[in-house]
């Protein structure tokens, strides 16, 4: 059961500031937008690129240590590698193109080990079509069955559902998850989809300009971003910037005309600030819940604002809604269609909405931010 780890750095060419680590059965998933480090770390641990300083270790085998100048070489890594683009020999079949990492096998074990990862990816019959011949979504079987024939200590995977359409996306992701029960090794997962990213995912890490700016699970990086940095590039909207307060020896932030409670855990962080200092803060749309007409609620903790409808964009069985407060802020949530249409949504119409204390994340303004538009990435 080896745990894969990394630290690496370098001024560049390719900047790098990076390290993470990756437990035995474990899913990995880089995100970060494009130029933020992500294939360089898969072609590192791979073995085909040398940074200048660090150390990449895959159980207690010491893969690459920059300032001991060793660097196993790929062959010896055992790693299984799936590219966006497959990356399968055109004259070989499918069976043959699983059986190259084989080789060290006499041959009828290759072709019988090639068919039962031909069966163990669904594709038993098609072992003798060419790569032309088969569809995106067979192709890329292809490929994970020859990633997987090496017996790799390590699964790297850069982009491997790019290039399929959406139904065949969703059924390799299924296939993905239920695979994973059947190999207990490390998974690196490079991808621009952040939907992707949380689904598959136990554990994200957030990149740009090749540092890592934040490590952890998908929904606690959603929920608490380390910086207004990580929440733009994880593309959060609701991202604010508010006033500390004191009011009654407790805290409260200072938002355009309201003022708003925080819970006990944000109230602890912000012993370190001083009154009056200026903070940035983030509440996920989960947190924002709208008042019935007919039921308007006050809780003790919920934080009432009223608010203009702004924007109003049903897909299917769920809403968009955007918010305008008093002072200007957009607010963003999603509700279901039935309940929009039961409260009337409708651009200028007035609601009241509450904003969860519990929701309330508190950052520290960070000079420098990063300054990332929310279509960085594919959703």
């Amino acid at each position: 059961m080896a745990k894969l780890t990394l630290q690496l750095a370098q001024a560049g060419p390719i900047p790098l500031q990076a390290e993470f680590a990756c437990q035995s059965g474990e899913l990995l998933a880089l995100v970060g937008p494009s130029g933020s480090g992500k294939t360089t770390l898969l072609r590192a641990i791979a073995g085909l690129y040398q940074p200048a300083k660090g150390v990449i270790r895959c159980g207690e085998t010491c893969w690459f240590d920059a300032q001991r100048k060793h660097s196993l070489r790929p062959q010896q890594r055992r790693v299984g590698i799936v590219f966006q683009d497959y990356a399968l020999f055109p004259h070989l079949s499918a069976r043959d193109n699983i059986a190259i990492p084989l080789r060290h096998l006499p041959k009828p074990a290759q072709a019988h080990r090639a068919e039962e990862w031909l069966a163990r990816v669904k594709l038993e019959g098609l072992g003798g079509r060419f790569p032309h011949q088969l569809s995106g979504g067979q192709r890329q079987r292809v490929a994970l069955a020859r990633a997987l024939a090496r017996e790799p200590e390590v699964l790297l995977l850069d982009e491997p559902f790019s290039a399929v359409d959406q139904v065949t996306r969703r059924r390799l992701q299924r296939e993905l998850v239920l695979l994973r029960q059947q190999i207990a090794i490390p998974i690196v997962l490079v991808t621009h989809d952040l939907t992707e990213a949380a689904a598959l995912a136990d554990t994200m890490c957030v990149l740009h300009n090749g540092t890592t700016l934040q490590s952890g699970p998908p929904e606690a990086l959603f929920r608490r971003p380390a910086s207004p940095g990580v929440a733009r590039l994880l593309d959060r909207h609701n991202l604010f910037r508010a006033t500390l307060r004191c009011q009654q020896g407790r805290y409260c932030l200072e938002w355009g005309p309201f003022l708003l409670e925080v819970s006990a855990e944000v109230t602890a962080q912000l012993q370190g600030y001083r009154t009056g200092e200026k903070l940035e803060w983030y509440l996920p749309p989960s947190d924002i819940v709208l008042h019935r007409r007919d039921r308007p609620s006050n809780g003790e903790r919920e934080n009432p604002v009223a608010a203009m409808v702004s924007e109003v964009v049903t897909l299917g069985g769920m809403t968009s809604v955007a918010l305008r407060v008093a002072h200007g802020d957009m607010l963003r949530f999603e509700i279901s269609t039935h309940a929009a249409r039961r409260n009337q949504l409708a651009p200028g119409a007035m609601v009241k909405v509450s904003l969860l204390a519990s929701g309330i994340h508190v950052m520290a303004p960070v000079a420098n931010e990063v300054s990332t538009s929310p279509g960085v990435y594919e959703t």
